[in-house]
């Protein structure tokens, strides 16, 4: 797996736990399983679609000055940094 993506998977489980201050709660949290497969398939679909985003904002940018380059490089990155394929 990524491992920016393992790194949040971790942060997350880690969070849930923090907020809910419920023991019950922390330990089903142990027993938890989530797939790394599941986990890096999310995280790939949520960084497709931010990178979308910027890419939409890059074509409106067309004709201005930088024609939307950083936007296309944010775009760029958000996919490199997770995974994502083109």
């Amino acid at each position: 797996m990524n491992e920016r993506i393992r790194y949040l998977v971790e942060q997350t489980v880690k969070s849930v736990d923090i907020v809910t201050g419920n023991e019950i709660l922390d330990d089903e949290l142990d027993k938890m399983y989530i797939p790394d497969c599941f986990a890096e398939k999310f995280a790939q679909l949520i960084a497709g679609e931010c990178a979308e985003i910027c890419l939409e904002m890059a074509a409106k940018c067309a004709g201005l000055p930088g024609d939307g380059a950083l936007a296309k490089d944010c775009a760029y990155w958000i996919k490199k940094d997770f995974g994502v394929e083109e």
